[in-house]
């Protein structure tokens, strides 16, 4: 059973900078490919980028193309998301997860960790 854990999430400025951590624990970590997503409030879980098990970027959403980039280390079972310049679009509830499919995933949906934007 794949099982991942989201932390890093805060209260950062509008133009600040977080770093987002998922660990992922069971199986074999460079099996699975690992992708961020994002919901705020009122709004449907977003797809923002994935990475491959070699550490090769997949796709990344166009709202956050030039300000996120999403890392793993395979030592340390962890896929990161380095988020910059961030505005107050970029407040939600930030996930990790590994796709099994298109619509399907190895674990089920973590807690999450919030990301909050202050002007």
């Amino acid at each position: 059973q794949v099982h991942v854990v989201e932390s890093g999430g805060g209260l950062v400025q509008v133009g600040g900078s977080l770093r987002l951590s998922c660990v992922v624990s069971g199986g074999t970590f460079t099996d699975y490919v690992v992708a961020w997503f994002r919901q705020a409030p009122g709004k449907e879980r977003e797809f923002l980028a994935g990475i491959n098990g070699s550490g090769g970027s997949l796709a990344t959403a166009d709202s956050v193309k030039g300000r996120f980039t999403i890392s793993r280390d395979n030592a340390k079972n962890t896929v990161y998301l380095q988020m910059d310049s961030l505005g107050p679009e970029d407040a939600a509830v930030y996930y990790c997860n590994a796709p099994r499919g298109p619509t399907s995933f190895f674990s089920d949906w973590g807690q999450g960790t919030q990301v909050t934007v202050s002007s």
